[in-house]
């Protein structure tokens, strides 16, 4: 597996944790108490669980105004954190191309979301990413596994 997408998994199951919890993610990494099954978080997981939780009202307030008819309390707790991860890579981390964040959050959101997830993931990361450019973002061609 490749390193960055794997420390994309790490830092969705940190968040995941985070929300499950209460616990912040810097005590989540300090404690250990995260899973430990990709091994030891790397430093871009820490980079991408740590930025998404210290911007995270700016990120919820874009994703909430992209995405029809749903607030970020309704979305599926393993799809907002998708969210969340892939919007502050688009946003924060600029040696990342949109395409591949977009496309690296679907790819999760096929794996641990549910059966519209990755559909659901897609167009409401195609809108950022298209309102942030000013350009049309291709969708990620969605393919069952």
């Amino acid at each position: 597996m490749l390193e960055r997408t794997r420390a994309r998994r790490q830092a969705l199951q940190i968040l995941y944790q985070r929300e499950i919890t209460g616990d912040a993610v810097a005590e989540i990494l300090e404690t250990k108490s995260y899973s430990n099954e990709d091994g030891e978080p790397s430093e871009y997981c820490r980079v991408l669980a740590l930025g998404a939780e210290q911007n995270l009202a700016g990120i919820d307030a874009q994703i909430e105004s992209i995405s029809e008819h749903w607030t970020i309390s309704r979305m599926p707790i393993v799809d907002r954190n998708i969210l969340r991860l892939a919007v502050y890579e688009i946003e924060y981390q600029n040696e990342i191309p949109d395409s591949v964040a977009i496309n690296e959050a679907v790819e999760m959101a096929k794996v641990y979301g549910g059966s519209d997830s990755s559909k659901f993931v897609n167009g409401v990361l195609g809108r950022i990413a298209e309102h942030q450019t000013g350009e049309p973002i291709a969708p990620v061609e969605i393919t069952e596994e």
